[in-house]
């Protein structure tokens, strides 16, 4: 993986969803170094709306989307986890 590759989380787990990130959730790499075995991944929300959060997650714990991302797959995925 590379800076500015689009990636997809592949589980669920607790680190991540304490910032609000959960499984299926779509970012991009905004840094180019890994770190201890995790990418910083930024985690947008569609149009002008605040993105979800910026954290490191685990290499394992993601696959590369080839073909880009879809901001409005996180917040349909934000909107369950919040109830709405």
């Amino acid at each position: 993986m590379k800076e500015m590759d689009c990636i997809e989380v592949i589980v669920e787990k607790e680190k991540y969803a304490k910032d609000g990130i959960h499984k299926g959730m779509q970012g991009w790499i905004c840094d180019e170094s890994v770190h201890k075995g995790a990418w910083l991944v930024n985690f947008p929300q569609y149009g002008d709306h605040e993105d979800i959060a910026t954290i490191g997650i685990d290499e394992n714990d993601m696959v590369l989307l080839p073909n880009g991302m879809d901001a409005r797959v996180n917040e349909r995925i934000k909107a369950e986890f919040e109830g709405a």
